[in-house]
């Protein structure tokens, strides 16, 4: 940690200044964020800045909205010359679908999933980089329903058109189709990226479990919810998914998404997990069978430096920052990551489990 210009100093308030209202806070004159890629920086910019243009439904999530953004204005193309400009009210000839599939829409999500924001700059802040960017954000447009611009804010996840999924509609939240037992199969057999082992590198499910112990996100590992005690109120509950603990075959992965153009790499999705989840109550379900985990993200939560890092990254999502409390509405949240980072250590320690290093 110290290697990276000595970034784990522990922030004052005047390191947070209120006076800057953009939405996005990353400058020259700001304390660095390294870990936030330039790419990350333009995606969270459309995601903040980005004017709503159409709408859509998405199948099966009701609560879900997928909406075009039209880029900010430092992010246009410049016109070519000689090129007609669009007239008042001209609509750009490509349709929702394919604006989407340049890249320009976004997931506007249910309020209480305000946490995977967050969770969006865990994954920086811990070098896994396979979530997608995300902002929180108030919207006023007319173009979309009024409960989304009543002015409470949403988590905002920008969509990735590279995402494989399965053919299947029922099941079009996967690109590899597994069961607990299959996935257990595979961690045994180490695979390397192989067709018979459905082409993810073992390596990926050591960062996926790391990522979703800390958040205590169940619905991708563990959906029914068999590693931990639930509410009655858990979907995992009214929907019978519970009772099905005890049926072995019958306890199916979700969300388990790899990009076309790396099938050996997983993106992590619908990471708002449990910020609530007592330490009495963590799911342990999410790192059986992990035999290794990322050495860079191990050496973060080692340091010490998790609370001054996330608060650091935290701070540049202007609209989180302030509907949170700022530094001391979110020290609470972020010491309950490090005391759950703290628990997997011990893990480690306890089960002598590998680290392994990016190469």
């Amino acid at each position: 940690m110290q290697d990276d210009g000595g970034r784990c100093g522990s922030f004052r308030d005047q390191d947070f200044p209120d006076g800057d209202r953009r939405r996005i806070r990353i400058s020259p004159d700001l304390r660095p964020v390294p870990w936030l890629s330039q790419d990350d920086v333009q995606k969270m910019e459309l995601l903040a800045e980005g004017e709503p243009v159409s709408k859509a439904r998405v199948p099966a999530h009701g609560q879900v909205l997928r909406v075009e953004l039209d880029p900010p204005a430092h992010q246009q193309p410049s016109p070519q010359r000689g090129s007609p400009e669009p007239g008042p009210g001209q609509r750009r000839p490509e349709t929702h679908k394919e604006r989407c599939q340049q890249g320009l829409c976004s997931l506007v999500k249910r309020t209480d999933d305000w946490f995977e924001v967050v969770a969006f700059h865990l994954d920086r802040v811990l070098g896994l980089n396979r979530s997608l960017p995300a902002v929180l954000r108030t919207f006023r447009s007319e173009i979309l329903p009024y409960r989304y611009t009543s002015g409470t804010p949403r988590p905002v996840v920008w969509w990735d058109p590279g995402i494989q999924h399965l053919a299947d509609e029922d099941n079009d939240q996967n690109s590899v189709p597994l069961s607990w037992a299959q996935y257990q199969k595979l961690l045994r057999l180490r695979c390397g990226g192989s067709a018979p082992c459905g082409g993810v590198q073992h390596s990926e499910w050591g960062r996926l479990a790391l990522f979703d112990f800390l958040l205590q996100v169940s619905d991708r590992l563990d959906r029914c919810c068999c590693g931990f005690t639930p509410e009655p109120t858990e979907l995992c509950v009214e929907n019978r998914l519970h009772a099905k603990c005890g049926r072995a075959q019958e306890l199916l992965l979700v969300h388990i998404l790899v990009r076309k153009a790396e099938p050996s790499r997983l993106v992590f999705i619908d990471n708002a997990g449990r910020p609530q989840q007592s330490s009495s109550n963590l799911n342990f379900r999410l790192v059986e069978g992990i035999d290794e985990f990322p050495e860079r993200a191990v050496s973060v939560l080692q340091s010490g430096c998790l609370e001054s890092l996330l608060l650091r990254s935290l701070y540049s999502d202007r609209e989180l920052w302030d509907s949170r409390g700022g530094a001391g509405g979110l020290r609470p949240l972020i010491r309950t990551l490090e005391h759950r980072g703290k628990i997997l250590l011990q893990h480690v320690r306890d089960m002598k489990l590998q680290l392994k290093r990016d190469l």
